[in-house]
Parts: structure tokens; C-alpha cells; sequence
């Protein structure tokens, strides 16, 4: 029922509850032994039916009674409690490692030996909880209102998942009823908890701190998924992160329209900056001082320390840095939609370059010339690095084939070759690593669309690739004897 706990969807949340019921009843027995017995003796022993008072004033025996009876009901309810809190502190032998970081007003997600973080924010439009106007209807409307974030945390069902939660500014806790996991996000500390999902589907909770001014606005919601749907997202996410970082070089060179940096500027100032300095950029000092006519948003000579306080933040302050948060190109735009909104009307047009030179060390006094340079150089030294296409011998083939395929195919196929049919299919014995060569090659070069094959031509060089290709033909006893060579994946 809805004023009762809930039960959850782990082993530990059912011991939780269980326990609760257990005390509930309990404390129901002696409530309804001690008022019974108390409204008893006044109804049966009233002076109006001529009750006699009793003349003794102690008993030896029901002192004794009296205090070995509530021992043993406590013991009776410390022994469960005490074996279900030390199975929520036993951390071992968990599968996945999930640091969660709390950070005014968002929640921050880095997923040990995966490479993969992210930070959770509020989805739910400002229009809904920020509301002028009074028209409530949309917002009562939406049945997870205030509970939506644009990333959730995902993890596997049947897994143990560890959570170390720490914090980069002030206490936060993450709690999530349905794992019965509620956890303090102390700064310069680190705190474990863990779960392990018996159910698929989508919890929710929140931060059960009061945290700041925007407490309410920092839910947690975690999608909890197959172990197959779960690779197939590890798989999407990197997949994404190297089309990220190729968009993160691409922009170092590219000059962007004002116009288009301050379309996608007001865009970030709104989700990430409005809640402190306001829409109007008028802030609310002296926590969160104005940016309309402040000398760091209008003064040429302060570009450099502007852009090195949004991507790096201020120490001491409620101002957090977007450097791991924000691509070079959103910190460009709402630097410039900065130093151009409310009046300001500086008509400096910050590009990403500009960013890049600033936060690698560039004091910011001839940014936007220096810039621009140094970003090509660095692009172009990236593309015109040396890609070596010389013949390797079958030995020298298998050993670095062997090296790539443990660190960049093994999670999927298995270091047996044996995959996760249907998912991530069989190398072992397959028609790909044992049939045509070239479409093995176009397969490990592009992948394969609507699978969870992602292609390697990103991420691997042609001689990495034609070493892993002739591993798979030759090992687990696929014995095809062909060698694949560097030219032969360029070509």
C-alpha cells in the first residue's frame, strides 16, 4: 500500500522490508497487549464497581518478567536487523564498479574499466517547474515529473554493481528505494553501497540531501537492463564517444557563425548556467554575482580568464567547472552568448580553438589569433601522422592480433571466440573468420548496421587490424592459414 515501504526489486530490499514488517508487528503485539491489559483494568476494576485497590508494592518475579521480556524481543529483532545490515555493507565480488559523484545539481556517473562517463541531469522542462504563469496542467500531466533525466545510469540485471559515492561540492545522498540503497555523497570522501537487480525495468529516486537551493531538481533514475541489452549499450556508448571526440577535433578547425554560437549558447546557458546567474544574467549575489555589465563578460582582456572560469570553475565558490561536462564547442557558444546577451554587446565571437588555446595554458591576450594556429597544427599533425603498412611475418601477426583482440573484441566475442549468440556470435568455426577474407576485413573495418558490431576504422590501424583479422582466422582451431596484411585493410 502507498503508506507502507516498498519492497523493492533486490534480495536486500525484501530483507529490509521484511524486517520493517517484522518490528511493525512486533510493536503491534505490545501495543495491543499493554493498552488491552491497561483499558481492561480500568473497565473491570472502576471504583463504581466496588474494585478493591492491591497492597503490595513490589514483586521480585514480575520485575524479573518485565525486563527479561523486552531482552529477549530485542534480541529476537537485532539478530535479523544486524545480518541484513552487514549483507548491505559486503562489497565483494561485485562484477561492475560505478563511481557517483554528486555535483550541485546533478549526479555524475564514471564506469571503472569501461572508459564510459557521463552526468545525469533534470529533464524535465524549466517551463514546468519554473512556472510564471500558474497553468499547472502539463505539469500534472506528466506522471515522473521532476523524476527524468537525460542520461540514466545503466547496469546489468543478475550482476553485483558496486557504487563508490563521493561528491565535488557539498553532501549529497543517493537513494534509490528500490535497491534499498541510500548512501552519503560526502566531498573528500568515498562511500560504498551495492546492488544486484533481480527485475529489468526503470527505477527511480533522488537526492536526499537537502543540497542547495535546487534540491528538488536532482533526481537519479537507473535503467536496469538484459545482460545482452546491457553490452549492446556499453557498445553504443563508445561508439558515440569516439564520433565525439572525431566532432571535438573536427570543430578545433571549423569558424563558426555568431549566429549559430549564440543559438546553441542561450541553448547551453539555459540547462547548465540560468539556475544561478538567472535568465536575465542578473545572478543572485553575492553567491552567484551578475554577468550582464560585469567587467568578466564585457572586458576583452578578461576573455581568457572568462573561458578558464567555465571550463575550469572557481575554488571556494558555488561556480563549477564544465570542462568534463560541456564539448569545446557548447563552452564557445555560451562564452560568447555571454559576452553578447543582456546589452553586453562585446561582438567577440569565441571559437573552440579559442577554448583549446585558453585552458592549455594560453594567457587569453591575443587568444582569438593565437588560437586558430595552434589548433590546425595540432589537427593536422594528428592527420598526417606516419600509418605504418609494412608486411609483418605470421608470428608477428598472431602475437599483436592477439593483444587487440583481448583488449578491444574479447568483452563481446570472448577470449574463447565462443561469443554470446545471439547478441555477439560465434568467431570460432563462424563463415566470417573462415569464408571471404575481404568481408571479414569490411566487417572489423565498418562493423555491421543494426548489430552491435561497431566498425574499428576509428579506433585501430590498418596494421592493428589486419593482426586481430589474421588472429581470428587462425585461432580456436579456425586454421585458414590466410595473412592479412596493413595494404591489405587500406586498400
Amino acid at each position: 500500500m502507498q503508506l507502507n515501504m516498498t519492497k523493492g526489486v533486490t534480495d536486500v530490499s525484501q530483507n529490509v522490508y521484511e524486517l520493517h514488517m517484522l518490528v511493525m508487528w512486533i510493536c503491534t503485539v505490545i501495543g495491543v497487549v499493554v493498552f488491552g491489559a491497561m483499558f481492561w483494568s480500568m473497565i473491570f476494576h472502576r471504583k463504581s464497581k466496588g474494585a478493591k485497590p492491591a497492597t503490595f508494592h513490589e514483586s521480585t518475579k514480575v520485575e524479573i518478567l518485565w525486563t527479561a521480556i523486552p531482552i529477549l524481543i530485542l534480541i529476537g529483532m537485532a539478530w535479523p536487523a544486524t545480518t541484513t545490515l552487514i549483507n548491505m555493507e559486503d562489497n565483494s565480488n561485485s562484477d561492475i564498479t560505478v563511481q557517483v559523484t554528486g555535483s550541485q545539481w546533478k549526479w555524475h556517473y564514471k564506469y571503472f574499466d569501461q572508459d564510459i562517463e557521463f552526468y545525469s541531469v533534470l529533464s524535465t522542462p524549466k517551463s514546468q517547474f519554473d512556472n510564471r504563469e500558474g497553468d499547472n496542467g502539463e505539469k500534472w500531466s506528466n506522471e515522473n515529473y521532476l523524476l527524468e533525466v537525460d542520461k540514466p545510469l545503466v547496469i546489468p540485471v543478475n550482476r553485483k554493481v558496486r557504487f563508490l559515492i563521493t561528491s565535488d561540492d557539498v553532501i549529497h545522498s543517493w537513494w534509490v528505494p528500490a535497491f534499498a540503497v541510500k548512501q552519503d555523497a560526502n566531498p573528500g570522501f568515498i562511500n560504498e553501497a551495492w546492488t544486484l537487480v533481480n527485475e529489468p525495468g526503470i527505477y527511480r529516486g533522488q537526492c536526499a540531501e537537502l543540497c542547495g537551493k535546487d534540491h528538488g531538481y536532482m533526481p537519479i533514475v537507473v535503467d536496469v537492463r538484459s545482460e545482452v541489452d546491457y553490452e549492446l549499450w556499453i557498445n553504443e556508448q563508445k561508439i558515440a564517444m569516439t564520433k565525439a571526440a572525431e566532432a571535438e577535433a573536427q570543430s578545433l578547425t571549423a569558424k563558426l557563425p555568431m549566429e549559430e554560437l549564440m543559438t546553441l549558447g542561450e541553448q547551453t546557458y539555459a540547462a547548465h548556467c540560468a539556475a544561478c546567474h538567472q535568465p536575465t544574467g542578473m545572478g543572485l549575489p553575492p553567491a552567484f554575482p551578475a554577468l550582464k555589465g560585469s567587467e568578466m563578460a564585457t572586458s576583452a582582456d578578461k576573455l581568457g580568464d572568462h573561458i578558464n572560469v567555465v571550463f575550469n570553475g572557481r575554488s571556494g565558490t558555488g561556480m563549477q567547472g564544465y570542462g568534463k561536462q560541456l564539448s569545446l564547442k557548447e563552452i564557445a557558444a555560451v562564452v560568447t552568448y555571454e559576452r553578447n546577451a543582456w546589452d553586453n554587446n562585446t561582438g567577440q565571437a569565441v571559437q573552440p580553438a579559442d577554448v583549446k588555446a585558453a585552458v592549455s595554458g594560453n594567457d587569453g591576450a591575443s587568444i582569438s589569433d593565437a588560437a586558430p594556429a595552434a589548433a590546425v597544427e595540432e589537427a593536422v599533425a594528428v592527420e598526417t601522422a606516419e600509418v605504418s603498412l609494412d608486411d609483418l611475418s605470421m608470428d608477428e601477426l598472431m602475437s599483436k592480433g592477439e593483444a587487440v583482440y583481448n583488449t578491444s573484441c574479447a568483452a563481446c566475442h570472448q577470449a574463447s571466440g565462443a561469443g554470446m549468440p545471439p547478441a555477439f556470435p560465434a568467431l570460432k568455426g563462424s563463415p566470417i573468420a573462415t569464408g571471404d577474407v575481404n568481408a571479414h576485413i569490411s566487417m572489423v573495418a565498418d562493423g555491421k548496421a543494426g548489430t552491435a558490431m561497431m566498425g574499428f576504422a576509428a579506433q585501430l590501424s590498418p596494421q592493428e587490424m589486419a593482426a586481430v583479422i589474421t588472429y581470428e582466422r587462425n585461432a580456436w582451431g579456425n586454421s585458414t592459414g590466410d595473412m592479412v596484411q596493413a595494404k591489405d585493410v587500406a586498400k
